[in-house]
């Protein structure tokens, strides 16, 4: 099915996701060579929602690992169902039967059906076709947990000490992402192919707004997409702490529609800035004598 980069793109298409050539071209290496991919670019620029889309054009399981700091090897892999095995040796010594001594006993409670899957165990152990692992905002954790995720990323395994190395039957689709809010470990991005993805240029902003937002009238679809263009653009960009991603525009067009708007204006604008910014002085900065600059048509 997805024999070319033009049939993945017009497969991600089809599910709503607009992936340009560059960004293609990087999934589709990363699915036949059957390595991690690492997208790195800024909020909101679809980073999760190509794992998204992919489960779907692939068929396959999303199983996602949200990063943060103090993330820990038991929450990301395996921890033990200690009352589940408390439990084990109660009723056993209950029934008088006895676990033996020392590895007999140790056996006994370290077992498959005592392990509590987390999301690396459960994507290494997906059935066919498999999973796709989405890693999500890796930078968010701390360097420790990087290392801890080399075995994983280099050969798709882990070790547990007490069960020994865990290997995929079904290698997973992996996709770690990054805000780059600091630098990831060099081992890290040794064992991923690597993308930035950048805000999308207009046109193809403007196909996802219309894609996502059908309601929205063509008129009105230009504006967004014209009006979140300049905004990113020099000078406009300098007075805002943040631009807002594709997922703003989305949601903001989402508002517009909701509002019965056939076209933009400066009040509305200012009026709905907390839709397009997440930071009080974003909001603040979107004042209506700037929101007429940005809603000026564009020279011939």
């Amino acid at each position: 099915m997805l024999a070319s980069i033009d049939a993945l793109q017009q497969a991600l298409a089809g599910v709503g996701y607009l992936a340009d050539r560059r960004l293609a071209t990087a999934v589709f290496l990363a699915l036949k060579l059957q390595r991690p991919l690492l997208l790195e670019g800024e909020p909101g620029v679809g980073k999760t929602e190509l794992a998204k889309a992919l489960s779907q054009v692939l068929q396959r399981q999303l199983i996602r690992l949200q990063c943060y700091d103090g993330l820990e090897q038991r929450e990301a892999l395996y921890e033990w169902n200690y009352a589940a095995q408390l439990l084990h040796l109660r009723v056993a010594e209950g029934r008088s039967q006895g676990l033996g001594e020392g590895d007999d006993a140790e056996r006994e409670v370290y077992q498959g059906r005592y392990l509590i899957r987390r999301p690396l165990l459960q994507a290494l152990q997906a059935p066919a076709p498999g999973a796709v692992l989405l890693i999500d905002e890796v930078d968010r954790a701390d360097e420790p947990f990087e290392a801890f995720l080399l075995e994983y990323l280099g050969e798709y395994q882990v070790s547990i000490p007490e069960l020994g190395t865990i290997s995929a039957a079904c290698k997973p689709v992996t996709l770690l992402t990054s805000n780059r809010t600091r630098d990831l470990n060099d081992a890290v991005k040794r064992r991923c192919l690597y993308h930035w993805l950048d805000y999308p240029d207009r046109e193809r902003e403007l196909a996802i707004v219309r894609a996502q937002v059908p309601q929205a009238s063509a008129a009105l679809a230009e504006q967004v997409a014209s009006f979140v263009a300049r905004l990113r653009s020099a000078p406009f960009a300098n007075a805002f702490q943040r631009a807002p991603g594709i997922a703003e525009s989305v949601e903001w067009a989402k508002a517009l529609v909701a509002l019965d708007t056939l076209a933009i204006d400066p009040e509305l604008a200012s009026d709905t800035a907390g839709i397009l910014f997440k930071q009080r002085e974003d909001v603040a900065a979107l004042t209506h004598a700037l929101a007429t600059e940005l809603l000026k048509p564009d020279e011939a």
